[in-house]
């Protein structure tokens, strides 16, 4: 395994180092098992391994300061460590890697932790005493989990285990395909929307720093939201972080997520989802970020016609983009401000009344900024996509007034290939996004706004209902400016003569060689 310090981690989650390198030794000892599977098999112990260094480290300074309170569970929860019983303990396990009924001894170690630490009740994964999971792998694995962060101090473990936890979810993302994003969002994705909003609690433009997700997967909007808190000098806990998630599985991962990273969290659960059971009906968030399923038709719309949330129109029965878009305004603070990742067909679709909504939302200025998103960035689509963001104070709120003015930013051409299937934005493309934003709202030190034709365009409310109220942005932005060539004419038909001679000869070569061949062939025949 490759020295960690020497990795360097990017906001586009092109960690390459460590991670990917204990990835593969871990999916070699998947053997058949799927991904969907193993995935909480690995995932669940990496999480083990978290809370048991965190133990231990608190363990051995309360011996050495303070040894009566070293069995003291209220001495761990008072910095937010979990309090691991003996045969719980990563130590424990490790000595008992190579024996034949090490699955039971895990899941009797996750039912102890849970018992002990309410918070993490129905959590944690306790499947690992199955006869089909082979417990020789179990044993492999433990030891390989074992080497993450060896030797490191608490803060340097933790931050190792939370970017192994990362990393892994999403290459299990990846293997898994759709089913994949239905629990995790690409972090070059995330890293827009976090640069975008700049989720910082200021106390001079009234916003506290309340973050919320309606549809929070496994959690990764607010991983990288703290990430940019600690970056720019804040502390884990200045934030509020509220989420909500309909589905069972994907809320354990969320909250092992967490965990891992020391984020203290309200993630609620329950399967009816935050349109027919909004857990968090009183809250109004500062930041609001989301990325809800594509299109979905099945969301139970008709029984929700007359709701108090669709303030500018009801949403098609048949699709649930503007039922998402309204519950997200519906939560978001007076100086608060969103970014929501939706289909590209938001919009523009004219069925069903969504026209009609679009157009109420321009009107009622709540539409601050729209990016067009280059394609293949998502593991479980290829539908493209874009994002909205939301503002409900455009009349200043501690930055520019902008009142009647919304951002077009075409980032259709960003980003470069990792693999044959999928893209990602580099860190230098989201530096350009954000920062046209930040320009464009008249931010500190964030340089003066200017049209860039082809990339993006601030236009006006006459403007936007000259194109009908649809929002996408290569309406707007225009086409990109082409440098003027000043190779004199006839140099430049002399090359472009060359070239096709050239290709008319190499045409010739290959029809020369396809006959032979066809000959060739027609002989043995």
């Amino acid at each position: 395994m490759a020295d960690a310090n020497t990795t360097g981690t990017t906001r586009n989650g092109g960690d390459l180092g460590f991670e990917a390198d204990l990835f593969k030794a871990a999916d070699k000892l998947r053997g058949n098992m799927e991904p969907s599977d193993y995935k909480h098999v690995a995932l669940g112990l990496i999480f083990l391994k978290h809370i048991s260094d965190s133990f231990e480290a608190k363990h051995a300074a309360l011996l050495a300061e303070y040894p009566d309170g070293a069995e003291d569970p209220d001495e761990y929860a008072a910095e937010n460590v979990f309090w691991v019983p003996p045969g719980a303990r990563w130590s424990h396990l490790k000595a008992q890697a190579k024996q034949p009924g090490i699955g039971k001894l895990i899941d009797d170690a996750m039912v102890a932790i849970e018992k002990v630490n309410l918070s993490l009740k129905g959590v944690l994964p306790k499947e690992y005493g199955r006869p089909a999971l082979n417990a020789v792998m179990l044993g492999e694995l433990i030891d390989l989990i074992s080497k993450i962060a060896l030797g490191e101090s608490q803060d340097r473990a933790r931050d190792l285990l939370g970017r192994v936890y990362e990393y892994f979810l999403g290459q299990f993302a990846g293997s898994e395909g759709k089913r994949g994003g239905e629990f995790y969002t690409p972090r070059s994705v995330v890293s827009v929307l976090v640069e975008m909003l700049e989720p910082f609690p200021d106390p001079a433009r009234k916003v506290l720093g309340r973050v919320y997700d309606p549809c929070c997967g496994s959690g990764g909007m607010f991983v990288q939201t703290e990430r940019f808190l600690t970056a720019h000098g804040g502390r884990i806990g200045e934030l509020a972080i509220y989420g909500q998630e309909s589905n069972y599985v994907t809320w354990r991962l969320c909250k092992m997520n967490l965990a891992v990273r020391g984020i203290d969290a309200d993630i609620r659960w329950n399967n009816e989802g935050s349109f027919h059971k909004d857990e968090l009906p009183d809250l109004r968030a500062d930041f609001i970020l989301a990325n809800p399923p594509f299109n979905i038709s099945d969301w139970g719309g008709a029984k929700l016609r007359e709701d108090p949330r669709w303030r500018y129109g009801a949403p098609p029965a048949g699709n649930a983009n503007f039922a998402w878009l309204q519950h997200i305004l519906h939560h978001l603070g007076p100086n608060g401000t969103a970014g929501v990742v939706l289909a590209n067909g938001s919009m523009s679709s004219s069925q069903s009344g969504e026209g009609e909504i679009r157009r109420a939302m321009v009107e009622a200025d709540v539409v601050d900024c729209m990016i067009a998103l280059p394609g293949q960035l998502f593991y479980s689509t290829q539908i493209p996509a874009c994002l909205w963001f939301l503002a409900k104070n455009k009349r200043n709120g501690g930055l520019r007034e902008r009142r009647g003015e919304t951002l077009f930013i075409d980032a259709r051409k960003l980003g470069h290939l990792v693999d044959r299937t999928r893209r990602e934005l580099t860190d230098e493309d989201i530096d350009r996004i954000a920062n046209a934003y930040h320009a464009w709202r008249g931010e500190m030190d964030a340089g003066t706004y200017a049209d860039v034709p082809g990339f993006c365009k601030a236009a006006t409310l006459p403007e936007i209902a000259g194109h009908g109220f649809v929002l996408t942005p290569g309406r707007y932005v225009g086409a990109a400016e082409v440098e003027e060539d000043e190779t004199p004419f006839v140099e430049r038909f002399a090359a472009l003569q060359q070239r096709l001679d050239s290709q008319f000869a190499e045409g010739q070569r290959l029809e020369q060689a396809i006959r032979e061949n066809l000959a060739r062939v027609g002989v043995q025949a």
